[in-house]
């Protein structure tokens, strides 16, 4: 276990509990994070997930604008639920990704898990915008990303970053009921 994992794994969990709160300060801890993780995957060879982390740093800037500015006249955005052209877009986007992502890993890397490495980046980065946009199903695919990246994680040996990400599933729970209650909430109202 190395310094840097310890630091992804405290700002990663102080990350993912702050999202499920709905408190901006997910995106500069969130950040932190990223810079950890970056490290940590290339030294691993998990060359995606490593550079998935340069795009979570430019996306933590949108978010965190986002959540404060990005509602109805530059207020507080609202959570909502993703549209069905929105899915159609990020299912579309998610199988051309995860091909073009899978081709990248297998001709310019010496990758040993190059689909695995590429699904997981894929589904994180449309997770990492439902986030941004507070849409309650980027919870799902946080969780359906988490699934793959525990025994990922540790068949590279990244043992306390698998045990990190049992955690995330937890919190990606937690924040689905938190975010699906808002929504009821807010539709009630």
């Amino acid at each position: 276990m190395s310094p840097v994992e310890v630091a992804g794994f405290i700002t990663g969990a102080l990350c993912v509990w702050l999202v499920a709160r709905q408190n901006p300060w997910n995106w500069p801890i969130g950040i932190a994070n990223n810079i950890a993780f970056l490290v940590l995957f290339w030294g691993s060879g998990l060359y995606a997930d490593s550079g998935l982390q340069v795009v979570y740093m430019a996306l933590a800037v949108y978010g965190w604008w986002a959540w404060l500015r990005g509602g109805d006249q530059h207020s507080t955005l609202r959570v909502s639920r993703t549209s069905t052209p929105q899915w159609v877009w990020l299912a579309v986007a998610g199988v051309l990704g995860t091909g073009l992502l899978h081709w990248v890993l297998v001709t310019f890397t010496e990758s040993t898990v190059p689909f695995w490495d590429a699904i997981t980046t894929v589904l994180s980065l449309l997770a990492t915008w439902g986030q941004a946009r507070k849409k309650v199903e980027c919870w799902w695919l946080w969780i359906a990303a988490d699934v793959i990246y525990v025994p990922l994680y540790a068949y590279k040996e990244l043992y306390l970053t698998a045990v990190l990400y049992v955690g995330f599933m937890v919190l990606c729970v937690i924040g689905l009921r938190s975010w699906t209650k808002d929504v009821k909430d807010e539709v009630s109202a």
